[in-house]
């Protein structure tokens, strides 16, 4: 290790390799919070040369890289492996290129997400995908992770907006996959195949984005129901008139009181649940919309449907939204958002699945999430210094995973597998499909060396 880290600090200098342990500390866990590892050291790379070089000697030297951003992921993905480097990239910060005739943005992989939606908007052009995290996670983070958002139901994910990469494999190789071509089909989509891998096939070190024209109007309502089964039918209704909302979130009343209590923007604290809803494109599209929604929502029992009347009411009603887990976690000393996806006509059921398992294990448990694509996020508020608690976190844990699953969800809709839920992978997906990650695994890291233990336990060979 003595001749590895002297390897590193002669190419990259002493102030880009860390070791001394008050320095490493704060990358030894991410949003996850209670699952922590600390790294023999933290490299920053300020080029996709430099990630070659750390790769080639760390696998000279049969050293595991975890990759990292800004470490706002929510699943355990950047956790450091003991004996391990962290690979950090939030020093390759540079938009290169923004193509307003083809409609792109090619950024280095620690580009801050809300820089790439600003350079976007300052051309009059949008980038959709909006994780909660946005105002810190990098972009590289958010490919790795597949990040979802607000704006998914209409949008989708960060995968459908990337349509190149530079990606460094684990032999420090460097692959540009992709391109600014509408249309390409030549050889397998190796592109998708790295997006949502977690830094477990390799180091994502430039992205190209597809960018889309500004939507010229926006809408946003608020919508107030005594009972969630009365939101879910709403929401159900919105769907099932051919409207797609680009937002459609909500909140249960826990979240509602605290969001309030943090955030004071109006929020009806006697409401059994609340639902955010904006409508964007032409601005004869997103009035008739309104009306229809609004129409919707009191067919469906909502007590009052709020529309915002100027941009600063629309921003804050959104940053309502967006503030439920800095609200939530003010209450107890450790906050576990979980992350999980069913079919729309399952929400209303799922949700009082979880406020029955919170009963049974005796847990507060909030639950917020994006209604309109199934997308739930129930927030359990524990104090992690508390053993039996927490025993009863991991039971009730595994409960949402099981109802989950029952009612043909998935585990993960936006977080990642990571650390937290690699134990439930292949319930979900069946010994065959299982088993076809780790070979994916073998093939593109046979030594094992990249974020190991994420996502599945590689198989010995």
């Amino acid at each position: 290790m003595e001749t590895l880290l002297s390897s590193l600090i002669t190419r990259l200098g002493t102030h880009n390799v860390l070791t001394a342990p008050e320095d490493i500390l704060p990358y030894g866990f991410d949003g996850t919070a209670v699952l922590k590892q600390r790294p023999v050291a933290v490299v920053f790379a300020r080029d996709a040369q430099e990630v070659s070089f750390v790769l080639k000697l760390a696998r000279s030297h049969r050293v595991p890289v975890v990759t990292r951003g800004s470490g706002t992921g929510l699943s355990g993905g950047s956790v450091p492996v003991a004996g391990g480097l962290v690979l950090c990239l939030v020093k390759m910060d540079r938009i290169l290129e923004l193509d307003a005739k083809n409609l792109t943005l090619r950024a280095e992989a620690g580009v801050i997400t809300q820089q790439v939606y600003d350079a976007a908007d300052a051309a009059g052009l949008f980038y959709p995908p909006d994780p909660g995290s946005m105002k810190i996670s990098t972009i590289g983070g958010n490919v790795a992770e597949n990040s979802g958002g607000l704006r998914g139901l209409k949008y989708g994910v960060t995968r459908d907006y990337v349509i190149g990469m530079e990606v460094v494999l684990a032999d420090g190789s460097l692959c540009w996959l992709g391109g600014k071509c509408v249309k390409d089909v030549a050889g397998y989509n190796l592109r998708d195949l790295f997006i949502g891998s977690e830094g477990t096939l390799g180091v994502v070190t430039q992205v190209l984005l597809k960018l889309l024209p500004k939507p010229a109007a926006r809408q946003t309502l608020l919508a107030t129901f005594a009972q969630m089964d009365a939101a879910a039918e709403a929401v159900s209704s919105i769907i099932a008139a051919r409207i797609i909302p680009c937002t459609l979130e909500f909140l249960d009343r826990k979240t509602i009181h605290c969001v309030e209590d943090f955030a004071k923007v109006g929020l009806p604290r006697d409401a059994g649940a609340i639902l955010l809803i904006e409508t964007d494109g032409h601005p004869a599209a997103v009035a008739d919309e309104a009306v229809r929604i609004e129409a919707l929502c009191h067919a469906h029992g909502a007590s009052s449907v709020r529309r915002a009347t100027t941009a600063a009411e629309a921003a804050a009603l959104a940053t309502a939204r967006r503030s439920a887990f800095s609200a939530l976690a003010r209450l107890r000393p450790t906050t576990i958002l979980e992350d999980v996806t069913v079919p729309r006509s399952e929400l209303a059921g799922m949700i009082r699945a979880v406020e029955g398992i919170a009963l049974k294990h005796n847990l507060n448990i909030a639950t917020f999430g994006h209604f309109g694509d199934g997308n739930l996020h129930p927030t359990i508020l524990t104090d992690e210094r508390d053993t039996a608690e927490m025993h009863r976190v991991e039971l009730a844990f595994a409960d949402i995973v099981d109802e989950t699953l029952k009612r043909g969800g998935t585990l993960t809709g936006e977080h990642g597998v990571g650390l937290a839920k690699k134990a439930f992978l292949r319930r979900q997906l069946g010994d065959a499909s299982y088993d076809l990650l780790r070979l994916v695994k073998r093939a593109l890291d046979p030594d094992g060396l990249l974020n190991p233990g994420k996502i599945f336990d590689q198989a010995a060979r």
